[in-house]
């Protein structure tokens, strides 16, 4: 009798990857009857450009939204009838002096345009200057940011000149011969004469000196140590070039003593214009004591958190006044009477605006074909004439011009 053999059954011990099967949930499978069913990728799909949209919104918006907020503060702890009052105190005689004073800021920064731009060979006649000007006056007080004013002058500038980075340039060194020039007689006016912010600014320069001392320090290490690429024309050498033109639009022979005085006479035409909308609004206190006052509105103008000039400058004068004892419900007052005078001041480049349309329309109607235009309107001298190599400026305004890139200039845009 044979005996049975038991033999052990082999067991496989051995891990094998499962292979993952993909499950779709779709609405209807986590959705009840008679429930609303909801797209479970469309959130996740729309989320980031929904936030980059409005982060760009953000950014393009911040100066204006920043403005806004600031005088929206104000009224609310000040009230709107500081607001009702600083109007009510101007009259015709007020308005007619604010436009004068205006004129005459207006003509010495133009002419200061005219000699920079001439040291960039791109000059630009006196009288045009004056019109254009006024103009980015006007879209720069009518318009949000207070810049798109100068960005349209820049731009129409560099393509009735023919050449557009320096026409661009040539705005952008005027503008800044102008904050040079406010800056120092500023900082100087508030580090020694007697104000009520002359311990916080001699603190403040105190910590920022230092600073700036270190910052030029490393500046000058990072230039030395790219000596080598800046002789061979990189990065280094387009700064370098950008630097010694400025030197030479600004601090040349020909061209300084007209930049300093005419940006002399444009800063004092700003300070006395401050001091009439401070006679206007009732204040008492002696020119002497609203001088440093009045350079800390200057400086809080410039900084490019404004809704059309407003902003910053309302907020700086109220804590200002207050700080000094004059009550900041009259620094608002005075900075509202300073904006409307200064709004009536940039009123002429309206004219500009509307004359100019009007002669464009006309030139069209003359034109045989009926459709072409002329280049430009502004030309009035063969060396500030266009180029062939530049597209004409369209006479469509304030903002259009050609298309370049197939795009329209826009504010946005420039």
């Amino acid at each position: 009798m044979e005996e049975a053999v038991v033999r052990p059954l082999a067991v496989d011990t051995r891990i094998r990857p499962v292979r993952a099967t993909s499950v779709t949930v779709t609405p209807e499978a986590v959705t009840a009857p008679g429930e609303a069913s909801y797209d479970i990728d469309r959130p996740t799909a729309e989320a980031a450009p929904r936030r980059r949209s409005a982060l760009t919104f953000l950014r393009t918006h911040f100066g204006t939204l920043a403005g806004t907020a600031i005088v929206a503060v104000l009224f609310w702890r000040l009230g709107t009838g500081v607001f009702l009052d600083g109007l009510r105190r101007i009259d015709g005689v007020t308005l007619l002096a604010g436009v004068g004073i205006g004129a005459l800021t207006t003509v010495f920064s133009a002419w200061r345009w005219c000699v920079v731009a001439r040291a960039l060979n791109v000059g630009v006649p006196l009288g045009p200057a004056v019109a254009d000007y006024y103009r980015a006056l006007f879209l720069n007080a009518a318009l949000p940011g207070g810049v798109l004013g100068d960005v349209h002058r820049a731009v129409r500038h560099g393509q009735s000149s023919g050449d557009m980075g320096r026409g661009v340039r040539a705005v952008v060194l005027e503008r800044t011969a102008g904050q040079l020039a406010l800056a120092v007689v500023g900082v100087t006016v508030l580090l020694t004469m007697d104000s009520p912010v002359l311990a916080q600014t001699r603190h403040t320069a105190a910590v920022l000196a230092p600073a700036a001392l270190g910052a030029l320090a490393i500046w000058a290490a990072v230039r030395m140590g790219r000596a080598r690429s800046a002789s061979t024309g990189g990065r280094g050498g387009r700064l370098k070039a950008l630097l010694a033109e400025a030197r030479g639009a600004l601090l040349a022979r020909g061209s300084w003593p007209a930049v300093l005085i005419s940006s002399v006479v444009v800063l004092a035409g700003y300070v006395a214009m401050f001091l009439l909308a401070a006679r206007v609004a009732g204040a008492t206190a002696s020119p002497l004591q609203l001088l440093p006052l009045a350079m800390l509105a200057l400086i809080a103008m410039g900084l490019p958190l404004n809704v059309g000039g407003w902003g910053p400058r309302e907020g700086v004068t109220a804590w200002s006044f207050g700080a000094a004892g004059l009550g900041a419900s009259q620094g608002l007052t005075v900075a509202v009477v300073y904006g409307v005078l200064s709004f009536a001041a940039s009123l002429p480049g309206a004219l500009v605006l509307v004359g100019r349309r009007y002669g464009s329309l006309r030139a069209r109607r003359q034109t045989p074909d009926g459709g072409a235009e002329p280049q430009s309107f502004e030309v009035t001298t063969e060396k500030y004439a266009p180029k062939d190599s530049t597209n004409p400026a369209s006479s469509s305004l304030p903002f259009s011009a050609e298309a370049r890139d197939g795009r329209p200039m826009t504010p946005e845009s420039v």
